[in-house]
């Protein structure tokens, strides 16, 4: 994915869809979340797995870490 295809994601993508901004495989992906390591905030619904954008651009390095004042 290019840099502006991953800032267009929306608030909340799939788990496979991180993987693909990350540059990580499915299985790879998988085996991360099971592990507890994958390396952005994964959010289970049921057998679901969603990961905030916002986690993905900060592990990219795309936007620096905003501080709520």
């Amino acid at each position: 994915m290019t840099i502006e295809e991953v800032r267009a994601l929306p608030a909340v993508v799939p788990l496979l869809t991180a993987a693909r901004a990350l540059g990580l495989s499915r299985n790879t992906a998988y085996r991360l979340v099971k592990r507890g390591e994958f390396p952005c905030r994964v959010i289970q619904a049921g057998e679901t797995y969603r990961v905030p954008t916002s986690d993905i651009l900060r592990v990219l390095g795309l936007v620096p870490d905003a501080t709520v004042e």
